[in-house]
């Protein structure tokens, strides 16, 4: 008997298909850029600027170069030069762009160049290396800019928007469970503000806070020492006397939320005649140094570090000297050096002259390596040529 040979049974199951998508879109960024005292600006000399801060977008530094006397002198100074400038290092950065140049009387006929939302027939402008530009030499005609709405009481303003290319690959799934941020701070600052089973209370110039020994032991070495090594380890009040109770409590925001209190609170001084020094934000960059909180002093430097000026340069140099602020130090050096001439004629330089001699000669050793990158990068203008031409008085460069 001949044995039955059975085929096996074929697997008719198909896979479920897999799919994926490259698209190609742009990751947008704007930047307001205000030039006040434009009569003074213009005559500066042709092709030169005047610049913007840096800003980021796509991951690389942008800024705004503004020519009052134009960029070319085949231009004869006819016409005002404005352009967009790669701030960082980057090879075929490819992007569109946007200048509007904003009426300010209110009629909204703002005159505005713009990539976006139109066909382009070469692509979008790629950028090879640092300091490429994209922008128009003839932006506006000198004469009739001077005569329009667009300068106001000597300002202009120019918004940008830079669209940077990217290629993303979507690969989608057919299941996905969105997690909802951290609310860790939320349910640690309801700790704080019901005082439920707090254990100790700060009393600080008659206000009373109560908190948690554990939660503020957790979040600085200081008070950890306190509780549990030191002194105060059996009290259960303790009075503070080097702190206001709205800077206090910034403080146990921070240590219970982990996150600054609001801008309002962090610029009150209590009259407009108070220097920088006596703002919340300064006096809770005290606080995080006495208390070793190391994040709070970060943030209170990033803070700080926005408000740097001509004017205020020398005022958060000399608390960030103080309470050991490292990063915001280096900043305001660096800006100082840049801007040499016209801090020196601030009134806050005659200040660090007479209370920190020990600064001038940092300040001194960074102007001097601002003069070495000048020199290397091949700049024209150097930081102790400022000293000669005036300076400029205006603000920051790029």
């Amino acid at each position: 008997m001949i044995p039955e040979i059975i085929a096996p049974e074929k697997d008719l199951s198909v896979s479920s298909p897999t799919a994926s998508r490259s698209a190609t879109e742009t990751v947008n960024g704007s930047h307001k850029f205000v030039i006040e005292g434009y009569s003074l600006a213009k005559g500066m000399g042709v092709g030169k600027h005047v610049a913007s801060d840096a800003f980021t977008v796509g991951g690389f530094q942008w800024a705004i170069y503004f020519y009052p006397d134009g960029k070319n002198p085949e231009e004869n100074s006819a016409y005002v030069s404005v352009f967009i400038a790669l701030a960082s290092e980057g090879a075929d950065v490819r992007a569109l762009f946007e200048l509007t140049l904003v009426d300010q009387s209110g009629r909204e006929k703002h005159k505005v160049h713009s990539h976006f939302d139109r066909s382009l027939e070469s692509g979008p402008y790629a950028l090879k290396y640092r300091g490429s530009m994209w922008g128009y030499k003839r932006f506006f005609r000198r004469a009739a800019l001077e005569t329009s709405d667009y300068l106001k009481d000597d300002c202009l303003k120019i918004n940008c928007t830079v669209g940077v290319v990217v290629s993303v690959m979507d690969c989608p799934r057919l299941h996905s469970i969105h997690v909802p941020d951290s609310d860790m701070g939320m349910h640690f600052g309801a700790l704080l503000e019901n005082q439920e089973g707090s254990d100790i209370v700060f009393d600080v110039a008659g206000v009373k806070f109560h908190a948690h020994k554990l939660v503020l032991a957790a979040r600085s070495p200081v008070f950890r020492t306190s509780f549990y090594d030191g002194v105060n380890s059996e009290q259960n009040e303790i009075a503070i006397t080097d702190l206001e109770p709205k800077v206090f409590k910034a403080m146990l925001h921070f240590i219970y939320m982990d996150s600054l209190v609001e801008d309002e609170v962090l610029v009150a001084s209590g009259s407009p005649l108070i220097s920088l020094s006596d703002t919340v934000a300064a006096k809770l960059l005290a606080a995080a140094d006495k208390y070793g909180l190391e994040r709070l002093r970060m943030m209170c430097e990033s803070y700080l570090c926005k408000n740097i000026s001509v004017n205020t340069v020398a005022n958060i140099l000399a608390l960030a000297d103080q309470y050991h602020a490292m990063k915001l130090k280096a900043a305001c050096l660096k800006f100082a050096a840049e801007n040499l001439s016209a801090v020196m004629r601030s009134t806050g330089f005659e200040y660090l002259k007479e209370h920190c001699p020990s600064l001038q000669s940092e300040l001194l050793k960074a102007v001097a390596g601002c003069e070495e990158e000048y020199s290397s990068a091949g700049k024209s203008r150097s930081v102790w040529g400022q000293l000669s031409d005036g300076g400029d008085s205006s603000g920051r460069r790029v």
